[in-house]
């Protein structure tokens, strides 16, 4: 299989209800799978969390990554730990878990089935700034940039790609395909974010 790659524009996105608040889906595998019927391999969100407590919902077998992107919360999970995340600490916990949330936030969310590993990254580029993003892995591996803001162009070989704020741009290769490099340059007159999700196939 070749090298497969996509960009979702952030009107194509979907925004529904929680207890807490609202998440936004921005992609989800397979892309005919499902988040309510939990038949999703792994999942990529940004939830807004207006209630000043709200509990996460129980997903058992899946492992979560969450980063704050706005705001502050404390995570408070369940005879385990608590941990304050403040704009772009992250933590990472299962979903079975008892997790409450304290606190008004923005975060951007990774899930992850049985089968999938995963780590979030953020990248802060200045005007014009460039840097080089190393794909080799071995394996099947996704990677998914998502600007959180700023206009982003990315090189891909030979190919060029943008995208806007809030748009979110995913590369999935094969094991087969070999090492690879992402160019990302900072095409806004500002300072530029980027979170980057890469998510690996263990087998």
């Amino acid at each position: 299989m070749e090298t497969s790659i996509g960009i979702v524009k952030k009107s194509q996105y979907r925004t529904s209800q929680w207890s807490g608040g609202t998440t936004t889906e921005l992609l989800i595998y397979p892309s005919d799978s499902s988040y309510s019927e939990r038949t999703f391999k792994w999942r990529i969100s940004s939830a807004k969390v207006e209630a000043s407590e709200s509990v996460f919902t129980p997903l058992p077998g899946i492992s979560r990554h969450i980063m704050v992107t706005e705001g502050q919360i404390l995570l408070e999970h369940e005879n385990r730990y608590k941990k304050v995340l403040s704009p772009f600490q992250q933590d990472s916990f299962m979903g079975d878990w008892k997790t409450v949330s304290r606190g008004r936030a923005t975060d951007f969310n990774l899930m992850l089935a049985e089968g999938f590993t995963g780590s979030l990254d953020v990248f802060f580029l200045e005007a014009g700034e460039r840097i080089d993003i190393n794909l080799g892995k071995g394996q099947k591996a996704t990677n998914v940039l998502y600007a959180l803001s700023g206009s982003i162009g990315i090189q891909v070989n030979m190919n060029g790609f943008n995208i806007e704020e809030k748009d979110l741009f995913h590369i999935t290769q094969q094991p087969e395909d070999g090492s690879g490099t992402l160019r990302l340059t900072n095409t806004a007159k500002g300072r530029a974010a980027v979170i980057r999700a890469e998510i690996l196939e263990k087998y």
